[in-house]
């Protein structure tokens, strides 16, 4: 299979480190709110990717984390007079509704970040012994000029990333591209106890340290959004990296924008749609997964209702085509199946092209050489990967 990699900038052909084993991390939401349909987006890509490599034979191993500890949440929290762990624990549960009707598998561990400050606080005590991380009136910050390599999956020189970067008022780093690993506590803020004083992690050092915990010091697979490259990906890899010793990630894999007319969704920008909104309107949220696998993952995707619509009409009119074969019970014929079989496989194995899979199982419907028996085993195993409830949905 081959895989597009942000750090080489080029596809590559997928080596796990262990033979038959892919280990993927995946970085999970900010449980302050519900997740948008750009995030959602990502999901059923990663899934999809996950469910096509187990369909190839490999065992995944995937984590996602939950970040149920950060500014924004502590903020939700102080607005509606609850505690962090309340916004965090109802915004998780909210996340699993949305995953379950979009077909999204559960991670094999979903590690939260309030779960983990042991070996949070054992990997940043270890980044500051050996140099790599300093103390500062109780914050703990990253210093990216002891790391040579800092920006190489964005592929920016330190001096380029430095042009825009500054030192926000009240913090106490040597240089503006330093990152904090662990964060003071403020006054009615949860904090845990470390050797650097009370407080909390910096957002980036979460996912270096769940990581590490349950996928050990190789990672195949580095799942996100494009705009996590930079700065959480790059800095992500700095201390990693630096803890480690070694290479840490050998593939990092993007998935591009969803757009609106308005640009980028976004959570930050106060106006956003959710699965949830999409139900209300009367979509299925598996027209949503199906809209998303007909564009690939590396290109941005413009949502519009009328887009929706086109989705809701495709997949309504694929459903019925399933809906109209007739099963005779008769033997599948395995060697009239296997072209089909191999041009799916052959549309994934390129860079997961989705679009092109979802083709597949057009042609599939309209072949004249298969008889409706073997279209029906066909669409079950093509959905295997694709995860639309095809033949549940269709009622055969």
């Amino acid at each position: 299979m081959q895989i597009y990699n942000t750090m080489t900038r080029q596809k590559e052909e997928l080596k796990p480190i262990t033979p038959g084993t892919v280990k993927i991390y995946a970085c999970g939401p900010t449980v302050y709110n519900l997740i948008h349909i750009g995030n959602a987006r990502a999901l059923c890509v990663f899934d999809t990717l996950r469910r096509y490599l187990e369909f190839r034979g490999y065992k995944v191993f995937y984590v996602q984390n939950f970040t149920d500890v950060d500014d924004k949440i502590i903020k939700k929290a102080n607005e509606l007079g609850k505690t962090a762990h309340e916004v965090s624990e109802n915004a998780i549960r909210e996340y699993f509704t949305d995953a379950d009707g979009l077909n999204v598998r559960r991670a094999d561990v979903h590690p939260k970040v309030t779960e983990n400050m042991d070996i949070i606080i054992d990997i940043v005590k270890t980044l500051i012994e050996k140099g790599f991380a300093y103390e500062a009136d109780g914050d703990v910050y990253f210093e990216t000029s002891k790391f040579p390599e800092y920006g190489k999956l964005s592929h920016m020189p330190l001096e380029d990333l430095q042009a825009g970067a500054r030192i926000e008022v009240g913090e106490k780093k040597r240089d503006p591209m330093d990152f904090a690993v662990w964060k003071a506590a403020k006054p009615g803020e949860p904090y845990w106890d470390s050797p650097f004083g009370k407080g909390r992690p910096g957002w980036h050092i979460e996912c270096s340290c769940i990581s590490k915990k349950h996928l050990g010091e190789y990672l195949d697979l580095h799942c996100g959004g494009i705009d996590n490259a930079f700065p959480h990906h790059t800095n992500e890899i700095a201390q990693s990296e630096s803890y480690l010793g070694h290479e840490w990630c050998k593939t990092w894999f993007h998935v591009h924008h969803l757009n609106t007319t308005g640009g980028k969704m976004s959570k930050s920008k106060g106006e956003f749609l959710t699965v949830s909104l999409l139900q209300d309107k009367g979509y299925d949220p598996l027209v949503y997964r199906l809209f998303c696998l007909q564009s690939h993952y590396r290109q941005s995707q413009m949502f519009t209702w009328e887009n929706m619509d086109n989705a809701a009409a495709a997949y309504t009119k694929l459903l019925g085509r399933i809906a109209s074969l007739i099963p005779a019970g008769t033997p599948v014929d395995a060697e009239k199946m296997k072209p089909y079989q191999e041009k799916f496989r052959q549309a994934l194995d390129a860079d997961l092209n989705t679009s092109l899979a979802v083709t597949r199982l057009y042609d599939v419907l309209k072949a004249k050489d298969l008889s409706d028996d073997e279209k029906l085993a066909l669409v079950g195993d093509f959905d295997a990967v694709l995860s639309l409830s095809l033949l549940e949905k269709a009622a055969v």
